[in-house]
């Protein structure tokens, strides 16, 4: 994730860099034009942003019209990179030595919760007009490699993973955009994508769904769902097969992080690898393929940032414990 609460920019950076693998912070309490959805619109045939009302859609008649741009400007990567007026950490946090990292990430919101989400000017999602998803598919990939471009040639080991807070949606029986198609339509925009291929998320989705996508890294709240992921025999395919799990085990929410520390989370990881384990996954194995990240993004909290800071310290105090006791 790459969402803070933060409203300093200097703060956001120093936290984002305060993590093994930084990332650019995205900062929706300072402007409507941070939002993830809001970012990845810029320069989307038919995008109307109207920042006094906090309102975005898609106008169907000009994004006809608009699409002429859109297919001039396809071979040019240049032109879906991330300007200025949609974030203030981005270019900023881009001009840093990250070459000196392990490794950098970006983050981009997935086609398919960005098409569930916005609207057209009579309030009906766009997912459901087959040119305008589409083209939305298209667009957040070159979206995606841009940013990858960017990221790579600063750092070897960037990548850039798709952020799908709505993908749940589609396995509900309401949805007119089923699973089926939304795997067939992800596998073929993960194909074109550059770098390795990530998905993250914080929801309980069909998880077999997810392990079946030609993805590289997949990211999910475990605080909150592992217990149900470990139990899908893909997991352990997914991991010999080379794949990298995040695990977001420290929680963000003022009440649920006061109960837990280093040793307890320690204790919830080592509790959850157990069910990977009784299928031939040494616990060596599985965290020589994982990566630790916060449960989920956190705008909630009375004390602003203040828990979401203290859970970044703790989760630098649990990687050191797994890596003295599983990292040789």
């Amino acid at each position: 994730m790459g969402i803070l609460p933060h409203e300093d920019v200097d703060e956001a950076l120093k936290l984002a860099f305060s993590l093994d693998v930084p990332f650019w912070p995205q900062l929706p309490r300072v402007s409507f034009f941070e939002d993830m959805y809001i970012q990845a619109l810029e320069r989307f045939p038919g995008v109307i942003v109207d920042e006094a009302a906090a309102r975005c859609y898609v106008d169907t008649k000009m994004f006809y019209e608009e699409l002429d741009v859109f297919f001039a400007h396809e071979d040019d990567l240049e032109w879906f990179a991330l300007s200025d007026s949609h974030s203030l950490v981005y270019r900023r946090f881009l001009r840093h030595d990250l070459s000196r990292y392990i490794a950098v990430h970006g983050q981009v919101i997935s086609p398919v919760s960005l098409t569930l989400k916005i609207v057209d000017e009579n309030g009906k999602p766009i997912v459901y007009n087959d040119d305008i998803r589409t083209v939305a598919f298209s667009f957040i990939q070159k979206r995606v490699n841009s940013q990858h471009r960017e990221l790579a040639a600063r750092n070897e080991h960037a990548f850039v993973w798709i952020d799908d807070p709505g993908l749940e949606f589609i396995f509900n029986a309401m949805s007119g955009y089923d699973h089926i198609k939304a795997r067939d339509e992800l596998y073929e925009f993960f194909e074109g994508v550059e770098g390795p291929r990530g998905l993250h998320l914080c929801g309980n989705p069909d998880w077999d769904f997810l392990l079946s996508l030609n993805i590289d890294i997949i990211s999910l709240n475990a605080y909150g769902f592992g217990d149900i992921f470990v139990n899908y025999d893909r997991v352990k395919d997914f991991i010999t097969g080379g794949g990298t799990v995040s695990w977001g085990i420290v929680p963000t929410y003022e009440e649920e992080f006061a109960k837990e520390d280093a040793g307890t989370l320690a204790g919830r990881m080592e509790m959850m690898w157990r069910p990977l384990a009784a299928k031939g996954l040494a616990p060596e194995e599985i965290a020589a393929r994982s990566m630790l990240a916060p449960a989920t993004c956190n705008l909630l909290n009375p004390d602003r940032t203040e828990t979401v800071e203290r859970a970044f310290r703790l989760l630098g105090e649990l990687s050191d414990r797994l890596k003295e006791r599983y990292i040789s």
